[in-house]
């Protein structure tokens, strides 16, 4: 079975749309996300335009502030503090990488929690770990949208996550652990360990998020496996740049009995969560809850 992140995002969207309405008749505002590109990277270019234009699907106010890649920090610091005390704006988005010469860790913490719709500042990401309600990291919550609407059991399986960064690998291990969300039990393994593979094969669920090009191959997989394969990878075939996963779709999705495509899985879905998180920071900034 194929995991249709796309078809499931489209669905989200819809449900966002109606949201939307219901809430801006109530309130008068609409929800409002503030975008910060730095930089001239195509690739984040590409995806800043898709989180903007979906804004506007949905019916959200957004809006995107473009700087040239020698920006000042303190400069930065300045532009971000302008969307914290911005009404209009309830999420704020910072588009990662950022230039060398600016401390990522500081520029993100500045985003006040109530609009860290990313889920990085460290009271939201203290929140996660111990199972208080807070902004859920995106692609994550993506996940977890894909479990539950294609119901897929979690519950005393073992999941496997490769990887181990603060945007994927360490929020859906601790999401999957924790009753509410997963109640599974949990492997994290990593560029250290020894024999990747004794791990990936005792999996019933195995999320990969690495960042190698179709390192997980068939043999590496249990059979009858569920597949989340967060990698977007580009390379070149021939004339053509295309986008590929962390595994090797083709031949795991006939050991697998299912699995996300690259694109169109996990993807979308980080996207549509991200939409979703601004609409509940809007919420709470009118007394709603989590």
């Amino acid at each position: 079975m194929i995991l249709d992140g796309k078809k499931i995002s489209e669905q989200i969207k819809t449900e966002i749309t109606e949201e939307v309405k219901i809430f801006s008749a109530k309130n008068n505002f609409v929800p409002g996300l503030g975008c910060i590109l730095v930089g001239s990277i195509p690739a984040s270019e590409y995806y800043v335009k898709s989180k903007v234009k979906s804004c506007g699907e949905v019916g959200f106010y957004s809006k995107l502030n473009k700087f040239d890649s020698t920006i000042s920090e303190n400069d930065l610091l300045f532009e971000i503090e302008k969307f914290n005390n911005d009404a209009k704006i309830h999420g704020i988005l910072i588009q990662l990488p950022l230039p060398n010469h600016i401390n990522e860790e500081k520029i993100l913490q500045s985003v006040i929690p109530e609009k860290d719709v990313d889920g990085f500042n460290p009271i939201n990401v203290g929140k996660l770990v111990l199972g208080q309600k807070t902004f859920v990291p995106c692609t994550a919550l993506g996940i977890l949208e894909i479990l539950k609407r294609y119901k897929i059991e979690t519950m005393g399986k073992h999941v496997v996550v490769v990887g181990r960064s603060n945007i994927v690998g360490r929020p859906i291990a601790n999401l999957l652990s924790q009753k509410e969300y997963g109640n599974a039990i949990v492997t994290i393994v990593h560029s250290a360990s020894k024999d990747i593979a004794s791990f990936t094969k005792q999996a019933d669920i195995l999320i990969v998020a690495i960042g190698k090009p179709k390192f997980i191959t068939a043999n590496m997989v249990k059979n009858g496996s569920v597949v989340i394969d967060v990698g977007i990878n580009r390379i070149q075939k021939g004339n053509e740049s295309i986008l590929i996963g962390d595994v090797d779709f083709e031949n795991v999705k006939n050991v697998a009995s299912a699995i996300t495509p690259v694109p169109g899985g996990v993807g979308p879905l980080t996207i549509a969560m991200l939409l979703q998180n601004t609409l509940l920071a809007a919420k709470l900034s009118v007394g709603g809850n989590y």
